[in-house]
């Protein structure tokens, strides 16, 4: 857990730095702030855009019953696309890029939906769900004998 830290707090941000202060070098200081600026810019737009069109995507999958698994992740995906894109740097930014264009998100929701699952040590049972919803709704169980929730006296 130490290596990953470090890596996430010293490693990336020294590479982000070196690059900024490189392409900086190259287009000069105002431009670099401009297009961190404008990476910021797009990428809130973009994600806003393509966080509604997935959260549209998982009320229609809800409504004709559709499990919402993938669009789940796709929105993650999105969220997390739109917090790298509001940080500056340039790994960062093409990072974010690929995770909220939707072209992509696509080709790499069941990739991370499976690292995931093998991650946290998951089991998604297959053939007993469809073999449930094939038998129709389960029946329900009677419930115990009890107060109603507003049973009370009044003082």
């Amino acid at each position: 857990m130490f290596w990953k830290l470090l890596v996430a707090f010293t490693v990336i941000p020294a590479i982000e730095l070196y690059l900024l202060v490189s392409i900086g070098q190259v287009i000069g200081p105002l431009a670099t702030v401009l297009l961190i600026v404008l990476t910021g810019l797009v990428g809130a737009a973009m994600a806003k855009r393509e966080g509604l069109a997935v959260i549209k995507q998982l009320r229609d999958d809800l409504g004709k019953g559709i499990p919402p698994a993938s669009h789940l992740v796709e929105g993650g995906m999105v969220l997390a696309g739109g917090l790298l894109l509001l940080t500056p740097g340039i790994l960062t930014d093409v990072t974010g890029f690929v995770l909220i264009l939707p072209w992509s998100r696509p080709r790499l929701a069941p990739r991370i939906s499976a690292w995931l699952l093998q991650r946290f040590d998951l089991k998604v049972p297959t053939a007993g769900v469809a073999a449930a919803q094939a038998s129709g709704p389960s029946p329900k169980l009677p419930s115990e004998p009890g107060p109603e929730p507003f049973d009370h006296p009044v003082a």
